[in-house]
């Protein structure tokens, strides 16, 4: 009987969620904490996992999508020929002429067969997009969450376009009717924008994570010659310092294929002239041969054992034929002492090319040691109790001080493993691109995205949350969030 009660009110629970009733999810809740104080085991302590979901649920509000249809006769598409998109979360208050645009991740294709695979899923066509998506981490909309720019007009635009938004051939193949319009469509977006209000901009920021994040330091000096003469216009590259390193077969296998990115989307033109006019365009989509050049000021938050570079740019592949990093590559804990040193090379060289930025004041850094990608969009790496720390201070911390000027921040985080408060990714084995984040070196989960860690670390996780907190502090938070 009272393992049909539960599944009544863990049913209940996911109904609500859907319809976002909050009032009735609460209910809900305590409904389960009172058969939590009559029977707390295993199975009540898996299934409280819906707590945390619904926590999550209140870290991200959902955003419909906007199609910029008349970007397409100006030639201005996706891959696949359909109009670009973004979503668009007014400002409010004091923050109604603030703009934050935050370029999406999704890496690039390099030729012909590779964007044949991207025209037929979200990375483009944005005929395969969802129809809203949540806004959580930089781009939350709750003060709670976002201190500095929960009322900003947040904006996410969408990646379609496979070249971080360089591209630009004229002409399209009549038989895989592919467009290589990146470059057009960063114009046509930001244009739309500044029609619906982003001309009166006081601030602005552009942004972005991985793909994004690179978008953001090749189009930082060209978004600012956009926005009004009077407004306060800074860039910000989250993950996107990608270095020109050998991977560990001693092969340069990232310049090679960032050469195919340029040469296949005919990006040359598009990245900027103070670096084409000095180096091969390849070498211009390396932010290492950019940034000195950028007169926008410029914050970088990167991980120096950037998950997605080890996986790519160090150890590729078709540089370990064999698979003796797959399992490190999975979970840092796996390395072996060899891969580990060869991982500490990996971040001297990051250091060293994070070198041309100088002690710019207009140039900020929070680099932690942790091993990651992507840490402005995760409500658990941006801006909560257990988020990163450098000098004792959060990513949204630093990045606000920053913007604001209320103080310099130019961080570099000592060696793995010496930061305890890492968001270190683990990545699923059976489900490519899908993780999880571990706080710590540990192997214990102390975040949820898009995926759960293994059985036994739920019920640690759960455990840990009813004992450390308590119910009637639970309670409160929840009725706060909601």
């Amino acid at each position: 009987m009272q393992d049909i009660k539960m599944d009544y009110f863990l049913v209940s629970i996911h109904f609500e969620l859907q319809r976002e009733n909050h009032k009735t999810i609460f209910s809900y809740l305590l409904g389960l904490c009172r058969m939590e104080s009559t029977r707390l085991g295993q199975w009540l302590k898996l299934n409280l996992l819906v707590f945390v979901l619904v926590l999550l649920k209140a870290e991200a509000g959902y955003v419909p999508i906007t199609y910029v249809k008349s970007a397409v006769t100006k030639g201005a598409v996706c891959l696949d020929g359909s109009p670009p998109a973004y979503h668009l979360d007014r400002g409010f208050g004091k923050g109604n002429n603030s703009w934050l645009v935050q370029f999406e991740g999704g890496g690039w294709c390099n030729n012909i067969t590779t964007c044949l695979g991207r025209k037929m899923n979200r990375l483009g066509s944005s005929k395969r997009m969802g129809n809203q998506i949540a806004f959580s981490g930089i781009l939350n909309n709750k003060r709670l969450f976002n201190p500095d720019f929960y009322n900003w007009n947040r904006i996410k635009v969408r990646y379609c376009d496979g070249s971080s938004f360089t591209g630009d051939v004229e002409a399209v193949n009549p038989v895989t009717k592919l467009h290589f319009r990146g470059a057009r469509v960063f114009n046509a977006v930001v244009e739309d924008l500044l029609a619906k209000g982003m001309k009166n901009a006081q601030n602005a920021i552009i942004s972005g994570c991985s793909a994004g994040g690179l978008t953001s330091i090749l189009h930082c000096d060209r978004f600012r010659a956009l926005l009004p003469l009077g407004a306060k216009v800074k860039c910000l590259s989250d993950a996107g310092y990608f270095i020109n390193a050998r991977d560990v077969s001693g092969t340069q296998h990232i310049e090679q294929f960032f050469g195919d990115v340029v040469t296949t989307h005919g990006s040359a033109r598009n990245l900027p002239r103070s670096c084409t006019s000095r180096l091969i365009p390849r070498l211009c989509f390396f932010p290492q041969y950019v940034v000195s050049q950028i007169t926008t000021p410029i914050f970088f938050v990167n991980a120096a054992y950037d998950s997605w570079q080890i996986k790519n740019i160090l150890a590729p592949g078709n540089a370990d034929p064999h698979g003796h990093w797959h399992s490190c590559k999975l979970d840092i804990n796996n390395c072996s002492s060899n891969q580990l040193d060869l991982m500490q090379g990996f971040r001297t060289q990051f250091l060293r090319a994070l070198t041309v930025l100088g002690n710019s004041p207009s140039k900020g850094m929070f680099i932690d040691s942790c091993y990651a990608h992507c840490q402005t969009e995760m409500q658990e790496t941006w801006f909560r109790s257990d988020s990163p720390l450098l000098a004792k201070t959060t990513i949204a911390k630093a990045v606000a001080d920053w913007f604001y000027e209320r103080r310099l921040f130019h961080q570099i985080d000592c060696p793995y493993p010496c930061n305890p408060s890492c968001h270190n990714r683990v990545f699923q084995q059976d489900i490519p691109g899908k993780n999880v984040t571990t706080k710590g070196t540990s192997s214990d989960a102390s975040a949820i995205k898009s995926s759960f860690p293994k059985l036994s670390n739920k019920a640690q996780w759960i455990e840990l949350l009813c004992s450390r907190i308590g119910w009637l502090l639970l309670t409160t938070v929840i009725l706060v969030i909601l």
